[in-house]
């Protein structure tokens, strides 16, 4: 299905990952039947996405699964809140420093929502105060569940809440970390994390995971999603049944040189978008979901 319009103009990679090529002479063999039922899961649920968007009505699936809970879709561009994210942030892209320092800002806070409420972050004291008092008097729940922000990471510092942390941290390391992402020049994420963990100085590595992929959506220069990715603990089984012996990262490697012929691509301008690293450690950690989830076991988040 051609990219839908709007979200043509709302991330600025579709055009190189389009471009993507395949290399031929990948020599790791993967379990075959393995990823032959990868495959069939990531087909019905980028078809579902396919389906919602043209206004189908329920049930988009046959499989009960699918249509009992929540999953994310196969690409992350597509997710809701990614989306209100990079909506929310159009505007500040021309300066990088200020929309780093409000990406991080959303994916910490995780809840669009309550940035909506209390007001964007800037590199002005005065502002940040505000922000800061109106992050305060909001009542609970105003933080996401979905990328848990690990408090005891902060615990020990000069800002040991949440609010201090966002609200005056972020802004007086954010520039040095811009300084850092705009020297990236077509790193992975594995070798931008080992360069921007150690200036931002606490180790969020998820989150600074989430950041670097909506840097590589805005300024794909920086980033190459289709190399080297960092696998979480959600895909790492599913990596681990693919093949044995080598590390999850390499796996996921490989699967940037498989394609499918009946798989539903996304394409920009009739060029499909070929699945890149961020892609399928989100389709690991999915199908591990989905794996459990057929055995009765699993956390179970009911699709609404």
């Amino acid at each position: 299905m051609e990219i839908p319009t709007y979200l043509k103009g709302l991330y600025k990679h579709w055009k190189s990952h389009s471009e993507h090529q395949i290399d031929n002479n990948q020599v790791i063999k993967l379990d075959a039947g393995v990823l032959n039922s990868i495959q069939k899961f990531a087909v019905k649920r980028q078809n579902i996405w396919e389906r919602k968007i043209k206004k189908q009505k329920p049930p988009l699936t046959k499989d009960l699964i699918l249509q009992k809970y929540k999953f994310c879709n196969v690409y992350r561009e597509l997710d809701r809140q990614t989306i209100e994210i990079h909506e929310l942030l159009k505007k500040l892209e021309h300066d990088l420093d200020l929309w780093l320092l409000n990406v991080v800002f959303c994916r910490f806070v995780c809840n669009v929502n309550t940035i909506n409420k209390v007001g964007l972050l800037s590199f002005s004291l005065a502002n940040n105060k505000k922000v800061y008092k109106k992050l305060l008097d909001l009542p609970s729940p105003k933080y996401g569940s979905a990328y848990i922000f690990p408090v005891s990471l902060i615990m020990r510092s000069s800002y040991p809440t949440r609010e201090k942390f966002f609200c005056m941290y972020l802004p007086k390391v954010m520039k040095r970390c811009g300084k850092i992402i705009r020297g990236l020049n077509n790193k992975s994420v594995v070798e931008a994390l080992d360069e921007l963990l150690p200036v931002f100085g606490f180790n969020f590595k998820f989150h600074w995971t989430e950041v670097l992929i909506d840097v590589a959506y805005q300024f794909p220069k920086l980033m190459n999603l289709y190399d080297r990715f960092p696998i979480g603990p959600g895909a790492k089984p599913t990596m681990k049944t693919l093949i044995k012996g080598i590390h999850p990262e390499t796996t996921c490697l490989a699967l940037t040189q498989t394609t499918f012929n009946n798989f539903p691509y996304l394409t920009y301008k009739s060029k499909p978008v070929l699945l890149s690293s961020e892609n399928w450690e989100g389709i690991g950690c999915e199908y591990r979901k989905y794996s459990n989830l057929t055995r009765g076991r699993g956390r179970r988040r009911l699709y609404t």
